[in-house]
């Protein structure tokens, strides 16, 4: 055979290639128009927080994480909300022994291992959070899920963490939700599940489920009202720059639509312009706050935190957990460094991250974090 030949063969791979790509875009949907969430009545709202009143007046509160890759957000917001209201005895807790790696950013030592939290526990917990994890189906998380509702605990999975729930059985013919790029993949699996839509949260018989990411903050002040009563959560909003944390959703917001898939593309093939953001540890630092950034920044396609310290040891954060560093620097290239955030409100630190992540790379890297965020463009409260 002749090289021209071969090469023209290769040419007609490329192109069919380069056309069923291109035909699978069109394929997509454009971005949705701006959609407003439906309203919540009051009588579902009181449902919500009567379904989440805990069984003892100061609750305890496991979070549960596997050690290799469980979600950054999922895991720590909880974790410092509820901390900061201080209703609750909150613990992170660890399938294994040993620090609890967090996707796609940062490394922590959580405070017992379920084996040890249940010799210090034997009656249980009263909330379960369960974030989303590297695989769904790790036989320790299920068995321990499945005890501790026995013992009546409140589960609630967090994200993606509802795919976890499902593997677990709890969710089995209970109206439930979950990030968005989930939803078709835990139907599937779990037939019985009743999805629900334009919901950010969703508690039906001791199992709440919420969708992406950032919906992990109205539902830790969901439980706070359950917990403590509205004043109490009014205040811990305000302090976390919230200013509504209702169930209000409009789910066909968020989607896999053509922009973010070109986003996706473009980013990633721009890997000779990928770079590294220096993130410092200190201590008392807003483990919330350091969450959403972190978690932001690492999801462009285009930049990865990464975790720095003056000393290799942990860094105890504001709520008490132990954060490890990613590297040892007492320097970083001033342009390179993310700072300031941590003396902003939680959800002002992470709108601020937001916009300059479109000052770095453009709005549509923006909105492309943002839908993995499922976070709402026009306001945290929506």
């Amino acid at each position: 055979m002749r090289l021209r030949d071969v090469l023209w063969g290769a040419l007609g791979i490329v192109l069919l290639f380069l056309a069923l790509g291109a035909g699978w875009l069109l394929s997509l949907p454009p971005a949705p128009e701006a959609i407003a969430a439906p309203a919540i009545d009051r009588q579902e709202a009181d449902a919500t927080i009567a379904a989440l009143k805990p069984k003892r007046q100061r609750p305890l509160v496991a979070i549960i994480g596997i050690n290799d890759a469980t979600e950054t957000t999922d895991y720590l917001m909880p974790y410092g909300i509820l901390k900061r209201a201080d209703v609750a005895d909150v613990m992170a807790v660890a399938t294994q022994p040993g620090p609890v790696t967090l996707f796609p950013v940062l490394k922590v030592e959580p405070d017992a291992t379920v084996a040890q939290f249940d010799a210090r526990h034997p009656q249980g917990a009263d909330y379960v959070i369960v974030p989303a994890m590297s695989r769904d189906d790790d036989p320790v998380v299920l068995e321990w899920l499945r005890s501790q509702s026995a013992k009546g605990a409140i589960v609630v999975g967090v994200c993606a963490g509802a795919k976890v729930v499902g593997a677990s059985g709890l969710l089995d013919g209970k109206r439930a939700t979950t990030h968005w790029y989930s939803v078709g993949e835990l139907r599937d699996r779990h037939p019985s599940i009743r999805y629900v839509a334009d919901r950010r949260f969703v508690v039906d018989r001791g199992v709440a489920t919420t969708t992406g990411i950032t919906a992990s903050m109205p539902m830790m002040l969901t439980l706070i009202e359950a917990i403590a009563g509205r004043a109490k959560a009014e205040a811990v909003a305000h302090d976390l720059g919230l200013t509504g944390w209702d169930a209000r959703h409009a789910s066909n917001a968020f989607r896999f639509t053509r922009p973010f898939a070109l986003t996706a593309i473009r980013n990633t093939l721009a890997f000779w312009d990928w770079e590294q953001l220096g993130l410092e540890l200190t201590p008392g630092m807003d483990e919330v706050s350091l969450a959403l950034v972190a978690d932001a920044w690492s999801r462009t396609y285009r930049s990865r935190a990464v975790m720095l310290s003056g000393t290799a040891g942990p860094v105890e954060s504001r709520g008490g957990i132990r954060l490890l560093p990613d590297q040892v620097a007492v320097s970083w290239p001033v342009q390179q460094l993310i700072a300031g955030f941590d003396r902003q409100p939680p959800a002002e630190a992470l709108d601020r991250t937001l916009r300059n992540i479109a000052d770095r790379y453009g709005t549509d890297t923006t909105d492309f974090v943002a839908m993995q965020l499922e976070y709402p463009k026009q306001g945290a409260s929506q």
